[in-house]
């Protein structure tokens, strides 16, 4: 709990400028009675990949595993 209290403080403290900036996509829908903002990280699909290739590895080499005829030994 300290730890976590001390890296949320440390990151106060950097402010704006230590902040990696991302290229942000931008589209507007603009009507009479309606105004909205969609922005599009573009970094998304990159941050999607590095989280979801440990997991879906795993799950292909258990299919492999599984999928795979059992040897049989002379």
């Amino acid at each position: 709990m300290n730890q976590r209290k001390d890296t949320y403080r440390a990151a106060l403290q950097r402010g704006p400028e230590a902040v990696v900036p991302r290229l942000v996509e931008v589209t507007r829908l603009h009507t009479r009675y309606v105004r909205v903002s969609v922005e599009l990280d573009t970094g998304l699909p990159r941050d999607l990949v590095q989280w979801a290739r440990p997991p879906v590895a795993a799950m292909v080499r258990a299919g492999a595993a599984a999928v795979r005829p059992p040897r049989s030994d002379p």
